[in-house]
């Protein structure tokens, strides 16, 4: 059995087993409170992310409790590889961090097993009011308030012009291409650069395929929380993965594993070894930071005439149903999202704000690529697009199926067909329809 293979069942284990722990303690545990507490308290505040991140954080957290003498707030952080397991582990043992940030399904995968707080419980000291829409209703599940956006974020293809530029090859125009030209010109790059340096970073991810269907009508999900892919969209994905492997596009099989939740520095975007990377927008200011390359935000590939793209929260922050200190957490969260001096110090870091005053707060101070970020949001929110759906409960465990099949397929241990069926298998076992 692989390392992977275990770790896939260790953190099954942890995350079912914490399961059934949130209702057998429910019972024995001390209530949760909801009242504005008098005396000094200590909260636990949990995120992911680099260094870089850290420090903002912390920089933000320092403010807050400036503001507020009586909260003590206590930073718990560390990279996306490990971070769910661990959550899914403090979960289990009833110590869960108070204010908890998330992504993804994960909001609705918690919240559905009685693991989050009804933010409704704490609207006293939790101001929604200056939210855009479309954020409030990202962190809504079934209809109750569960996450707080932390900003908004959508899927781009950051580019490094520098690696084009010494390989000779033209920066493709991002307004017609269609994902036949994205493997050509990443071919191209890698067949012109040094040794190590490859036309774009990765081969696709389980984000990619969300959008890879958008373009041909489908949905990851429909909104009655069915599967919406069907095996000819799932094969195609899984083709075109492969060719960009085989093409020499992308990394090998062997490189791509090596480089599966790696730090930002150590991706090859971030060490100046890629000319593409399709990747979430906010990521291009750690990246170009960890490069030291003036990187740009283009959009995807194969946009006409449907396009695939959508608006998803960067993050939320939530707050976990056995804090004991739900109206110091809460105060914290609200401070996140609506304070400006927050807002100076995060910035961009976790997605464009989506308080409509923050935003203008920040934009004379966001960094050449803060507003590039800025401004690919609001070039991705005039766009037309189809409506998302939020994953039901057991779709966390799809974007590691995707991603485990997707590894078969480099390694042609699966055929493209034989893999959209397993895909397709799976993914219907682990959500349970």
């Amino acid at each position: 059995m692989t390392r992977k293979s275990l770790r896939h069942i260790r953190k099954s284990l942890a995350f079912f087993t914490a399961v059934g722990l949130v209702g057998l303690t429910a019972a024995c545990s001390s209530p949760s409170s909801n009242q504005p507490e008098d005396g000094p308290v200590e909260i636990r505040f949990s995120w992911w992310g680099n260094a870089s991140r850290a420090e903002l954080t912390n920089k933000a957290i320092a403010e807050f409790e400036a503001a507020n003498p009586n909260i003590k707030v206590k930073p718990e952080y560390g990279d996306i590889s490990g971070y769910f397991d661990k959550l899914a582990t403090q979960v289990a043992a009833n110590d869960a961090p108070d204010v908890i940030t998330m992504g993804g399904a994960y909001p609705a995968e918690y919240a559905n097993r009685g693991a989050l707080l009804d933010l409704s419980k704490v609207q006293g000291s939790l101001d929604l009011s200056k939210m855009d829409q479309g954020a409030l209703e990202n962190g809504q599940i079934q209809g109750k308030q569960y996450g707080v956006s932390t900003g908004a974020n959508a899927l781009a293809v950051v580019v490094n012009p520098a690696v084009f530029q010494a390989a000779g090859v033209e920066l493709p125009d991002d307004s017609k291409w269609s994902w036949d030209d994205f493997a050509k010109v990443a071919a191209d790059v890698t067949a012109k650069s040094p040794k190590g340096t490859y036309g774009t970073a990765t081969v696709l991810t389980h984000d990619s395929l969300d959008a890879f269907a958008r373009q041909r009508g489908k949905s990851l999900y429909t909104q009655d929380g069915q599967l919406g892919l069907d095996k000819d969209t799932v094969q195609a994905y899984f083709d075109y993965s492969l060719k960009l492997s085989e093409s020499g596009a992308a990394p090998s099989a062997s490189e791509t594993v090596e480089k599966l939740n790696v730090s930002t520095e150590q991706t090859l975007m971030g060490m100046g070894q890629a000319g593409m990377m399709l990747t979430w927008s906010n990521s291009l200011s750690a990246l170009s930071k960890a490069s030291g390359a003036d990187l740009k935000l283009f959009k995807l590939p194969g946009e006409t005439p449907t396009p695939g793209i959508w608006l998803q929260s960067s993050q939320f922050y939530t707050i976990s149903a056995r804090s004991k200190h739900t109206d110091a957490a809460a105060k914290l969260v609200s401070f996140l999202v609506n304070n400006e001096a927050a807002a100076k110090i995060i910035q961009s870091d976790r997605g464009v704000p989506s308080n409509s005053g923050m935003r203008t707060a920040i934009q004379d101070l966001l960094t050449p690529q803060g507003k590039v970020e800025a401004s690919y949001i609001d070039q991705v929110g005039k766009m037309d697009f189809a409506p998302t759906f939020i994953g039901p409960t057991g779709s966390t465990a799809v974007s590691e199926i995707t991603a485990r099949i997707n590894t078969e397929v480099l390694f042609k241990r699966l055929t493209p067909e034989k893999a959209a069926e397993q895909w397709i298998s799976e993914s219907k076992a682990a959500i349970g329809k």
